[in-house]
């Protein structure tokens, strides 16, 4: 007895283009999948630290501890002692020679004691005498009230050289990390800059890189997408296919191998 099966069909041209699209996705799906993906990921996206930005490292390690030198300066500038280095070398000239013209009025002095004495008729008298003790006296402690006040100036003005001293080496102390720091912020703001644009400039390469890589199997999917479209818009028709019966004599031959088999798995 024949028998009759009835298929629904696409088309041929979309069942054409559906055998392309299963090509095309295979051999896409193949490249995918054996593609070396150290080309479109890996270290060589990874944009490395400008020069500007290494040599910032480079300052501001060799800077650490830069105010030493200055710290040590000042310290040397403080203590009971340190005004001697900033006394002032002429300090001794200045005093005996002052000191040398006190002497030399003082004896001008003397000499006026001994006049008045003669004009008076007591030259080499007792009160002369007692005159010109209260003179000397009086003189010495001049003269040594001036020495002091040189010796004291002197003191003071070293004194005030040693602050002056400290107080600079401070200074400097203070503000030369803080003028590094500037420069090594400025460094590496610029090489931050510098490294973002490469930074930018090798992501843009590395989506090239991906797309180039993707655009076989996007291209694939995107045609099995219009496929896909085509299939739902155009109605598929119906096809009959008959099969007819076997004859007695097929028939037959057919029981026959069946039962020699059995006669053979039997024996």
């Amino acid at each position: 007895m024949a028998v009759t099966q009835t298929q629904v069909l696409p088309p041929a041209f979309i069942e054409a283009a559906g055998k392309t699209y299963l090509k095309d996705l295979g051999t896409a799906a193949g490249k995918f999948k054996t593609a070396d993906l150290s080309k479109t990921y890996g270290q060589q996206f990874v944009a490395q630290m400008d020069p500007l930005q290494l040599e910032a490292i480079k300052q501001a390690t060799a800077g650490i501890g830069s105010y030493q030198p200055f710290l040590t300066a000042a310290q040397q500038a403080t203590g009971p002692q340190a005004y001697q280095a900033y006394m002032s070398p002429y300090q001794k000239d200045v005093i005996d020679t002052t000191l040398q013209e006190y002497d030399i009025q003082a004896q001008r002095g003397l000499g006026s004691i001994a006049d008045q004495a003669v004009t008076a008729g007591a030259f080499g008298g007792a009160r002369e005498g007692v005159q010109r003790a209260q003179y000397m006296s009086e003189s010495d402690r001049n003269r040594a009230m001036l020495q002091a006040q040189l010796l004291q100036q002197g003191f003071g003005q070293a004194q005030q050289a040693a602050a002056q001293q400290f107080g600079q080496q401070m200074n400097l102390a203070s503000t030369t990390p803080a003028l590094l720091g500037q420069q090594v912020s400025g460094l590496a703001t610029l090489g931050a800059g510098v490294q973002q644009q490469k930074q930018q400039e090798l992501s843009a390469q590395q989506q090239l890189a991906q797309q180039q890589l993707m655009q076989p199997l996007t291209a694939a999917q995107a045609y099995g997408q219009g496929v896909t479209s085509l299939i739902a818009g155009y109605p598929g028709k119906s096809v009959q296919e008959m099969t007819p019966a076997a004859s007695p004599i097929s028939t037959a031959l057919g029981i026959g191998s069946t039962l020699a088999g059995i006669y053979r798995a039997v024996r």
